[in-house]
Parts: C-alpha cells; sequence; structure tokens
C-alpha cells in the first residue's frame, strides 16, 4: 500500500479537526463520540487516533484555535508596542468576534460561531482537567501582561489616565472581552457597535465621575 502524502495527511488532519468542530459546536463536547467525529468527517472510525490520541486532545486544540482567533486582533496590537486606551484595547478585543468567518491554517473557512461556541464549551473544561487550566491560565497572564505594556506606553503618550491601576484595568478588559463572547454566543448579542458605544460611555461616565 503506497505511503500516504504529508499533504494528504495535512488534509486528512483538517478535515478531521473541521468535523469535530461542527460535532462540538452542534452537540457539546461530552455529547459528542470518536465515532461521531469520523462519520462527520467521512473516514472510518479508526481514522481519527491515526491523528490525536482523543477527544480530549481535539478538544484541546480546537479551542486553542478558538481562543486565538479571539485574541489575534489584540496581539497585534500589543506585539506592536502600541500606545492604548482601555476602550482601544475592548475594540481590539472584539473586533474578531463579530466577523462571519476566519481562515484557519490549512487555508479553510471557519465560521466563527462554531468557534465561539467551542470557546464557551472550554471554559468549563477548566474546571475538570488540571492540565487544561494551566494552560490557559499561562495565556491569560500573558495577554495580560501585553496588554499592561500597552496601557503603559498610553499613560506615556497622555491617553490613557497616569493614575490608571494597571493590574486592574487589563482584568476589566479580559472580563469584558469574555462577557461579550458569552453575550453574542449564548444570548445573541448582535450589536457590536451598540455595544462599544456602551463601552465608550459607561468609561467615559466613570472617568468624568472619578475626575
Amino acid at each position: 500500500m503506497p505511503r500516504i502524502t504529508e499533504r494528504r495527511r495535512v488534509a486528512n488532519r483538517a478535515a478531521i479537526v473541521a468535523a469535530a468542530r461542527r460535532c462540538f459546536s452542534r452537540d457539546g463536547f461530552h455529547q459528542t463520540t470518536m465515532p461521531a467525529i469520523a462519520a462527520e468527517a467521512g473516514v472510518s472510525t479508526g481514522a481519527p487516533y491515526k491523528y490525536f490520541s482523543g477527544k480530549d486532545e481535539l478538544i484541546s486544540e480546537i479551542a486553542g484555535d478558538a481562543f486565538r482567533v479571539i485574541f489575534a486582533p489584540l496581539e497585534r496590537a500589543v506585539a506592536r508596542g502600541e500606545a492604548l486606551s482601555m476602550t482601544d484595547l475592548v475594540r481590539a478585543s472584539v473586533t474578531r468576534a463579530t466577523d462571519a468567518s476566519v481562515v484557519d491554517a490549512a487555508g479553510d473557512d471557519v465560521p466563527v460561531d462554531e468557534l465561539l461556541r467551542c470557546a464557551v464549551q472550554a471554559w468549563g473544561e477548566l474546571l475538570r482537567d488540571e492540565a487544561f487550566r494551566s494552560h490557559a491560565q499561562a495565556g491569560f497572564d500573558e495577554m495580560r501582561s501585553r496588554m499592561a505594556d500597552c496601557l503603559r506606553a498610553g499613560q506615556s503618550a497622555g491617553i490613557t489616565p497616569a493614575d490608571l491601576d494597571i493590574d486592574q484595568a487589563t482584568r476589566v478588559v479580559m472580563a469584558l472581552l469574555h462577557g461579550f463572547v458569552l453575550q453574542r454566543t449564548a444570548f445573541g448579542l448582535a450589536d457590536t457597535r451598540g455595544f462599544l458605544d456602551d463601552v465608550d460611555a459607561v468609561f467615559a461616565r466613570v472617568s468624568g465621575s472619578v475626575g
């Protein structure tokens, strides 16, 4: 039997990931079986095990994909070391979550709604899987650290209040991002522009009252 080519191996793996993402999004992590994923992908029951040790590895990969998509615009902003305000950070955080689809590493279109539904489910996995929680915590802390650098640059540029508590600010921005994802996914929040206008209004009111 001829050996599978690398291109075919990558394509097979991507098809299994896409099938798992559809199943997880539609039926949930724990209601989905590996045979169901294989059937969705149109491959033999044993085929997914050639690429993944089991369902937990697939959950981890898809959850990672989801959070990378969510944080991509914010990561680009902080990677450039831009001087940002809290409002800038919130806007960068929710930008990708409003798209209809994104392109994955295999060059295929992926519905953002599928990824967000998987992201919301992944938060529940943090409560049962210590290794998964530790990995997520490391990413959470790293992102807050990089956001803090941008806010400090914003303080130097005069666009962020000099007396702003940076640690508190990054925690609030992350909470707003998570809350937005949950509202968009679970409760049908579609008016992103309205949400951002509300954020601007609340931040302006708080800044004014403190001042």
